[in-house]
């Protein structure tokens, strides 16, 4: 329940949760868009503006690593974060940019952590996330409430189905001589 100032959008109330990495979670209604209708490229810029937004107005703490402390992205969500059998939809943005094919784990994980943390979920309590560009669908329970440093957390299990799109092969030779890499100064 963290209040943010977007440019372009004025104040929006975001969660920011931790998966594996950190993400700021809002519906995209507070933007004015729906997750599941509106254009990729709206809901991408949207979901840019609020990453930027949280990471000039918060400042990110993690209790094990400070290199861990910084926000990844922005998932956009329906807004159906209570318990159903219903699949909620997200779309997460990413990195520079960058729009996942699936629901994203880490995503899934930090998204169900704040559900139970709200007292929206319970324990074992499996919910089905659907990616509103792709229709994929990951799902998620949590499974056991635990501490992280000071933090109330809990252990989350997803599952999903993801696929391989390529694989490299890198060849050394031994008489290049920049074989070990190199350095710009």
């Amino acid at each position: 329940d963290l209040a943010i100032n977007v440019p372009g959008h004025g104040k929006v109330v975001v969660d920011i949760g931790y998966g594996g990495t950190f993400y700021a979670f809002l519906s995209a209604e507070q933007l004015g868009l729906d997750v599941c209708s509106s254009k990729t490229r709206d809901l991408v810029d949207a979901a840019s503006a609020v990453t930027e937004a949280v990471k000039k107005q918060f400042k990110l703490h993690h209790p094990e690593s400070e290199d861990l402390a910084f926000l990844y992205g922005t998932i956009l969500t329906d807004g159906k974060d209570a318990f159903s059998e219903e699949p909620t939809t997200n779309i997460c943005v990413f990195a520079d940019e960058q729009v996942d094919r699936s629901p994203t784990g880490s995503g899934v994980t930090a998204r169900i952590a704040l559900q139970y943390h709200k007292g929206l979920i319970q324990l074992n309590q499996t919910r089905t996330f659907r990616s509103s560009t792709t229709g994929s669908l990951f799902t998620g329970k949590a499974v056991q409430a635990t501490k992280f440093g000071d933090y109330d957390a809990v252990i989350v299990e997803v599952s999903g189905e993801a696929f391989y799109t390529g694989t490299a092969t890198f060849t050394v030779e031994e008489e290049d001589p920049l074989k070990y890499g190199f350095f710009f100064k």
